[in-house]
């Protein structure tokens, strides 16, 4: 090795030192979900791929605390990716190494960890919300805080600079509004709002194989309402229209954590939300929030 190179190594390891310590949630990993899951070779060490479904990817992100799933949807004529990730390493690359056919990518909602890849593809959808339109000018501070202590876990990919991290600003091509449809050859995606978590939130549904990409508004895990473009009211009502479509589903892919989940949670979650709402539920204290805990999730709130 010449000394060039050995000097860029040590540079890139004192970079890399404060994030190479193993946090407690690191440890845990990998859930278990993963091992029943078809994993998927590629050459990024950053990301997991697993195929979930023929067409379907989720390209799982278990380096950094979030543990964002984004997911490759591919009809016969174009494909689909739902969320980019936190952006700190080349989700387009693994993308174009799993089909080559044009990408568009579709956004659960624009919190920076959903949209940290979005300024690499030409063609993104969004909602018409003040929410997306400002998230989609980029942002530093919600980029920065993905990399605090306790949020990596192990080292960060070769070429990474954490002091320019930052959420990029991206161009948004074309507007959704609810009921939309994405036809993508032989598979078409239903746009369903779903606003609460983030004003923005949507869902996708996959009605002819009984996939819905549930974004953050349900995942496995504590979910987030506490931030404050939060909606409660909101939230309880997008809740309850999608576990009317409960009996009609066959999986529920969440963007956190596990990619896979039972349609059942869905009125489970309604349920949940409407004791929290009406003072029925107990709760403990996180991190200076409130947790209300129910089996497999928790709504992590400010009361």
């Amino acid at each position: 090795m010449q000394l060039p190179n050995r000097i860029l190594l040590i540079v890139f390891c004192l970079l890399t030192s404060a994030f190479a310590q193993t946090p407690d949630w690191c440890k845990r990993l990998p859930r278990p979900q993963y091992d029943k899951l078809e994993r998927v070779k590629i050459p990024d060490q950053w990301f997991d791929v697993y195929k979930i479904r023929p067409g379907v990817y989720a390209i799982y992100e278990p380096h950094q605390f979030e543990e964002v799933i984004s997911y490759l949807i591919i009809g016969t004529r174009k494909a689909i990716l739902f969320d980019t990730g936190v952006g700190i390493s080349n989700i387009k690359a693994v993308v174009e190494g799993l089909t080559k056919l044009p990408v568009s990518v579709v956004n659960s909602h624009t919190h920076n960890d959903h949209v940290g890849d979005n300024w690499r593809f030409d063609d993104v959808y969004g909602m018409p919300t003040d929410f997306t339109r400002t998230n989609a000018r980029g942002s530093t501070a919600d980029a920065q805080a993905e990399l605090a202590p306790g949020q990596i876990c192990g080292p960060l990919p070769i070429g990474f600079d954490p002091k320019s991290y930052r959420t990029r600003a991206f161009h948004i091509s074309h507007w959704l509004h609810d009921g939309d449809s994405i036809d993508l050859g032989d598979r078409t995606l239903k746009v369903i709002s779903t606003p609460g978590h983030k004003p923005d939130s949507i869902v996708l549904l996959d009605e002819r194989n009984g996939l819905l990409f549930t974004g953050d508004t349900f995942y496995l895990g504590p979910i987030y309402l506490y931030r404050p473009e939060t909606d409660l009211d909101a939230y309880a009502a997008s809740i309850r229209k999608l576990a009317a479509l409960s009996s009609q589903l066959q999986l529920l892919l969440p963007a956190h954590n596990v990619p896979v989940a039972e349609p059942s949670y869905l009125p489970r979650v309604l349920d949940a939300i409407q004791q929290v709402r009406h003072g029925q539920a107990k709760s403990v204290s996180t991190d200076g929030k409130r947790e209300y805990q129910f089996e497999g999730f928790s709504f992590l709130m400010t009361q």
